[in-house]
């Protein structure tokens, strides 16, 4: 019998050899890069299922994360790169984004916002000082981009060549929306540091309410946690669907000899599953609106030495740091140098009235990164809350379940305290007096939570956490209100309207309710609609009709959607009038719109004052909203889902009306259903458009789990595993992911085993 430490040998020096080999260009890797190449490689299996997942099997937590970064490469390395510039604030060195307008030095104001607000020396400081075991992970998440670019290179990466172990320290919450600006835009940065005159696509605009509306409505999720007393296996239960732009997310499985074994949706670049499970318990995260960045008013002096700024009728210098921001222009890689500012709040991002706007925010840490990878090796509800003890997540509220029965829902996790809570902390504040200063962070048990409630059920829509348990919610009241400024949406009332109905459910109702169709949104919106269209129809007086715009196509149109029974359906046409007429209200501006924190966080708030227009102006809208349709398509009478399609297209392709798609029910979450389709007429780079509309954002990886002795996972993924449209995976799943008929996963060993259709080490596919 082979000593297998001999065998060990063997396969490591020819691994070794084989890195240093003509064939791949590693030529600026150092001696010490590639003997940890060749040592992971050897100590890491990838096995793809018949669904194209990876599972990767690693010695130790580092050859996971090398393995996981290795398979990530191998189906999306492009936007690794991208989402990793995007962090560095790097994104202008992309030659796609040499685009001649007349200022070509606004492309490059997006990457210094990111620059001021995640400073790259921070990062660095950070991962010096990071535990030796942390540091090995982070080396390895490194090591295995830049060995797979190592192996194929064929592969050319767009700007970075070489990925260093610091990178991810710039990305640290996983966050859809990774940065925190109180309000402050990108605008505000070109307009302050450019001194730039505000074109079209620059006007000067003030600092705005952070809660955007639009910005919630589309980017939200749903998490439901069922405890045993609702479980008919007498299991805790999870449900996660985060809701981000198609294929942001891949579905993955890591395992290694050091106690990992978790799967769930990994963002491109990540070292950690996201949003998962493992044997023990699982979590999912929604968009957190809790306010944790703020903007100061600074009263700002010029010195013969600099600026200084007011601070308790002391003036204070403002610190200065020289920014170095690379783009195109004509082809040529330019520089341009900026001189930036920074006072005891943060750093300066733009000017209102005079005044010098400073941003204070938390948007990378390494707790917050630390905090990520803790918790997928959590066994219990204390394991993950010494997780979330590190308090640096500054984005996600989180819905938990686990095998011990436990349900929870924290509402976000970093929370500032204020010295005074009675100021206004959505708009600017004084940063002139210490009254607005932070004064630490709250810690755990102090944010709106909710454990185990009585009710056996937790739900969170991207809505407020006064109504995650119904009537056993947290109480408003107990709380400050910059902790929760969340209102609540149509999603969150269909879930809550849901789970209030359940007695005991299987895995499988879970599925299907987490994919109920109903549309919320109008049965607030119809009612009164069809009820004023009836007194005018009903009225004899024909002067009186006919000045309240009533025609016989708009009775035709309202008897549509006075029999409908507001659900989506690929044959409804009364889908198609509601969605196309809520469009033409929308347009309509109703009284305080997004004047108050109140009203710029409760889409319910909008819905509420479109019934208070004049049936004039519903019937008005609605008569454009069918000349609209008649236009486009030929008649207003059309079924919804004939124009709302699913189609995909390799990166950078076009959508294409005569090709192959899907008709799809289910449209923007924000009128209520569960899951998410938000559609859209396509544009093309030759400026053609298509007629129907196509989904681009929503649901993306979402997944049930039952946690009792053994894990049960149901799964489903938007189109399929595989970016490139050649490959077998590219649709596979697409109209299971339409149906919502999941998949059932492969967690245990013997199981990946059993579906195993391909087994390699990183850099010997086959």
């Amino acid at each position: 019998m082979r000593n297998p430490f001999t065998f060990f040998c063997i396969v490591l020096v020819t691994i070794t050899q084989f890195l240093y080999s003509p064939t791949v260009n590693a030529q600026s890797a150092d001696a010490g890069e590639k003997q940890r190449w060749a040592k992971h490689a050897q100590q890491t299996n990838i096995i793809r299922d018949e669904w194209g997942i990876p599972h990767i099997y690693g010695k130790t937590d580092a050859d996971a994360v090398f393995g996981l970064m290795y398979a990530q490469c191998e189906e999306n390395f492009p936007q690794i790169e991208k989402n990793y510039l995007e962090m560095l604030g790097r994104l202008a060195e992309l030659k796609s984004n040499d685009i001649a307008v007349t200022h070509h030095e606004e492309s490059i104001y997006a990457d210094l916002m990111m620059k001021l607000i995640q400073d790259s020396a921070d990062a660095i400081k950070d991962y010096n000082n990071s535990p030796v075991w942390f540091k090995k992970l982070l080396q390895a998440h490194a090591d295995g981009i830049n060995y797979y670019l190592a192996k194929h290179p064929l592969v050319h990466p767009e700007v970075i060549t070489n990925f260093k172990p610091w990178y991810h320290l710039m990305w640290t919450d996983g966050s859809v929306s990774p940065t925190r600006t109180g309000g402050i835009k990108e605008q505000d940065v070109a307009l302050f540091y450019g001194r730039i005159e505000p074109t079209e696509a620059y006007q000067k605009n003030e600092v705005v309410s952070p809660f955007d509306m639009e910005d919630k409505t589309l980017k939200g999720s749903n998490g439901f946690s069922i405890a045993p007393k609702h479980s008919k296996s007498g299991n805790a239960m999870l449900y996660i669907n985060p809701h981000v732009p198609f294929y942001f997310r891949s579905e993955m499985h890591m395992v290694s000899e050091e106690g990992l074994n978790v799967y769930g949706a990994v963002t491109w670049g990540q070292m950690f599953i996201y949003q998962g499970f493992n044997e023990h318990c699982g979590w999912m995260h929604t968009s957190s609106y809790a306010d944790v960045a703020d903007v100061y008013l600074e009263k700002v002096s010029k010195q013969t030495d600099g600026f200084t700024y007011e601070y308790e009728k002391q003036q204070l210098p403002i610190l200065t740091r020289m920014i170095d921001l690379k783009y195109y222009e004509n082809g040529l890689l330019k520089t341009k140098n900026i001189t930036t500012y920074k006072t005891h709040h943060g750093p300066v991002m733009g000017q209102r009235d005079n005044k010098w706007l400073s941003l204070h925010e938390n948007n990378r840490s390494l707790n917050a990164l630390l905090e990520c990878w803790t918790r997928t090796k959590s066994k219990n509800i204390n394991e993950y809350k010494t997780a979330l003890n590190l308090l640096a997540n500054n984005s996600n509220n989180t819905v938990y379940a686990d095998g011990d029965g436990n349900i929870a829902y924290w509402h976000g996790n970093f929370m500032p305290k204020r010295n005074d809570p009675s100021f206004d902390y959505t708009r600017p504040v004084d940063g002139s007096i210490k009254a607005t200063d932070w004064n630490g962070v709250h810690k755990l048990d102090d944010i709106v939570q909710s454990i185990n409630p009585v009710n056996g059920w937790l739900q969170n829509c991207n809505a407020t956490p006064f109504t995650v348990a119904g009537i056993n919610s947290p109480k408003t009241e107990n709380y400050p209100s910059y902790m929760a400024p969340d209102g609540e949406n149509p999603r969150g009332l269909n879930a809550v309207r849901l789970l209030e109905g359940i007695d005991k459910i299987s895995l499988d109702d879970l599925i299907k309710l987490g994919y109920n169709k109903h549309l919320t949104a109008f049965d607030i919106l119809l009612p009164s609609l069809i009820t004023a269209s009836r007194k005018v129809q009903a009225d004899t007086n024909i002067e009186r009709a006919r000045k309240n715009l009533m025609t016989p196509t708009l009775e035709k149109a309202i008897s549509y959607l006075e029999k409908w029974n507001r659900n989506a359906d690929t044959n409804s046409i009364a889908q198609t009038i509601a969605i196309h007429w809520m469009a033409e209200m929308s347009s309509q501006k109703y009284k305080g719109q997004a004047t108050t924190e109140e009203e710029g966080t409760q889409i319910i708030k909008k819905y509420e004052a479109m019934n208070a227009f004049t049936v004039n102006t519903k019937l008005s809208h609605l008569t454009h909203a069918l000349n609209v349709l008649t236009g486009t398509y030929g008649s207003w009478e059309i079924p919804w889902g004939t124009i709302n399609r699913y189609q995909r297209v390799n990166p950078g392709g076009n959508y294409n009306d005569t090709a192959w798609s899907i008709a799809v029910a289910q449209t923007s979450s924000k009128f209520g259903q569960l899951p998410a389709f938000e559609s859209k007429v396509m544009h093309s780079p030759n400026k053609t458009s298509t007629k129907n509309r196509y989904g681009y954002s929503g649901n993306s990886f979402i997944a049930a789990v039952s946690f009792g002795k053994k894990i049960e996972a149901k799964t489903i993924i938007t189109g399929g595993q595989s970016r490139w449209a050649n490959n077998k995976h590219f649709t596979d799943q697409a109209q299971k992911y339409i149906d919502g008929d999941f998949k059932t996963i492969h967690f245990y060993k013997t199981d990946v085993l059993a579906h195993k259709v391909t087994s390699y080490k990183p850099g010997f596919e086959r």
